[in-house]
């Protein structure tokens, strides 16, 4: 296969939202992929997931549990709701590897913006807000397992 055939295939990869193609001209063939860190990122299934409404008991047995313990945590300087996860799995704040984040402190967000990425069972779910306001704190790290339920974010 002539080398600007190949040249010309690397280019149209970078330029595509493909990750992967190969090309066969009689028995010679050529497998092109994007280098991703994360290999589940390959074949992204996302379904639409909506973070549970907040529960108000939920977030005050928390905090009185916290200050009981004596333990001061931002959650408490910080006037909100949370959003949880409604789902078992790994938390990403970006929808690739080296992409901007989704939202940052201080983003102001709508009802059914994309929050984050859960990844579950090799799922990548969209975790959407189910309220507009602003985002006071990140309370997870990316790429760090989550519970259901776990506080992800707190808005005001």
């Amino acid at each position: 296969m002539d080398i600007r055939k190949v040249k010309k295939l690397i280019e149209m990869l970078e330029e595509s939202q493909l990750n992967e193609i190969e090309i066969k001209e009689g028995e010679e063939s050529v497998k092109l992929v994007k280098a991703i860190s994360i290999p589940i990122q390959e074949q992204i299934v996302t379904s639409n997931v909506v973070a549970p409404a907040p529960q108000p008991s939920a977030a005050k047995n928390n905090l009185s549990s916290e200050e009981d313990s004596g333990q001061s945590t931002d959650v408490e300087k910080i006037s909100g709701q949370t959003i949880d996860s409604p789902m078992v799995g790994t938390f990403y704040a970006a929808p690739n590897p080296g992409a901007k984040d989704f939202v940052s402190v201080g983003d102001k967000i709508s009802e059914g913006d994309v929050l984050c990425i859960i990844e579950a069972m090799k799922m990548m779910n969209e975790v959407k807000a189910d309220s507009s306001g602003t985002i006071k704190q990140v309370l997870i790290e990316n790429a760090e397992p989550v519970e259901f339920g776990q506080p992800l974010f707190v808005i005001e």
